[in-house]
């Protein structure tokens, strides 16, 4: 009698339990988490924008991927990395996002990378620069995929020593990410056969920059590189231009430099300042579609951080759609295999310590003459090679390298 009833049990448990493991993946729509700052002062350059972006490559394939609709969750975290790593393990745990994508601010982006690696999910990051991310805290699910800070200070150092101005004077903040630019950017000059006069550091959110310009005009350098971000990169390009510099001879060279710090700036004050973009929303025909699209969205064209939301979600669904699965394992082996293909990426490729090594281009701030329309305030000086701006593997200080 009790034996009669335990197989029908045995095979109503099975069911379940079969029934329970299917569920996740058979009604699994693939969420997209765009963690960003809303409001503080990479929000122009990243926030809503990114979220916008983010949402345009979903709609590029239809809004659903493996016959499932793509979901775009959004959150701020504030530049606190306590509060960006919570938004990270509560998403992952609870919401089931497959993705997390953005991510300004390298201290919040290495704090996210720590989650990340634990529940092995993904992160492609557009806007933090740290080097950390793909080198001493490099991750199997974390991919930098737009920029670093060695791309930026060693492909605009590199090209205007080249043309020609070997007296450098450089002007940074007083931290660590002032510090690393300054390095990056006097190893280049030298080694490019120019010379630093002298280095300046300045405080964090410094009102007057006044004595410092004067050391750099009377030091007779060519070139006065900035080597800072945000609102000390505008401080202080504004005042350069009061003291006259970028119009007598002496120009600069701003090692971070967003479309959004320069709409700020105005090309009056900006205007001749050399910088290193890995895209622009003017490059091409199929950049400008897309720019002409997002700013009936969002107001402005994109700056290099949101395109490369874009280009990141674009290509993660492409492979998602290639693996015929979400499983992150099965689509990181795709996103590494097929080309990146959309019109702001000039041969771009993943490599093994997670870095996407891509051409990128100098470019000139415009004058106000030469400017023909709103945002139109590049000249693209010469395309770069993506080999030049990347740190040979050889030299890597990721683990997963060398393994």
């Amino acid at each position: 009698m009790h034996h009669g009833h335990c197989k029908p049990l045995a095979a109503l448990v099975a069911a379940a339990a079969l029934l329970i493991a299917q569920a996740p993946s058979a009604s699994a729509n693939v969420k997209i988490g765009v963690l960003t700052d809303m409001a503080g002062v990479t929000a122009d350059a990243t926030g809503k924008g990114s979220v916008e972006a983010a949402r345009m490559a979903v709609e590029e394939v239809g809004g659903q991927v493996l016959g499932q609709p793509v979901e775009v969750l959004s959150a701020d975290h504030q530049h606190r990395p306590d509060i960006g790593s919570s938004i990270a393990r509560k998403w992952f745990d609870v919401d089931q996002v497959n993705v997390i994508v953005d991510v300004p601010n390298s201290a919040v982006a290495l704090a996210v990378q720590g989650v990340a690696k634990e529940k092995k999910k993904l992160v492609l990051f557009s806007s933090p620069g740290t080097t950390a991310l793909t080198q001493e805290q490099c991750s199997p699910y974390g991919i930098q995929w737009t920029y670093t800070t060695y791309a930026l200070s060693r492909g605009t150092a590199t090209a205007v020593v080249k043309e020609g101005n070997k007296r450098w004077y450089i002007l940074a903040s007083d931290y660590a990410f002032g510090k690393q630019l300054a390095a990056d950017t006097s190893a280049v000059v030298q080694a490019n056969g120019g010379q630093v006069l002298g280095t300046t550091y300045h405080p964090l959110n410094a009102s007057d920059f006044s004595s410092f310009l004067l050391q750099a005009q009377t030091s007779k350098a060519q070139i006065v590189g900035i080597a800072n971000a945000g609102g000390d990169t505008i401080s202080a390009i504004k005042q350069a231009a009061e003291f006259g510099i970028g119009q007598n001879g002496q120009k600069l060279a701003a090692m971070l430099l967003l479309l959004t710090d320069v709409h700020s700036l105005g090309l009056a004050a900006a205007q001749s300042t050399f910088l290193t973009v890995p895209t622009y929303w003017d490059q091409n025909e199929g950049t400008r579609a897309f720019s002409s699209k997002f700013t009936a969205r969002v107001g402005h064209p994109p700056t290099f951080l949101q395109a490369g939301v874009y280009s990141s979600v674009r290509h993660y669904l492409k492979a998602v759609a290639a693996a015929g699965t979400a499983d992150t394992d099965a689509v990181l082996a795709k996103m590494k295999s097929l080309p990146i293909d959309d019109p702001f990426s000039l041969n771009a490729r993943i490599r093994d310590d997670g870095l996407v090594v891509r051409d990128m281009m100098l470019a000139q701030v415009k004058t106000p003459a030469q400017s023909k329309a709103s945002w139109d305030y590049y000249n693209i000086v010469r395309t770069i090679p993506g080999d030049e701006l990347a740190w040979p593997l050889s030299e890597s200080k990721c683990p997963l390298v060398h393994q």
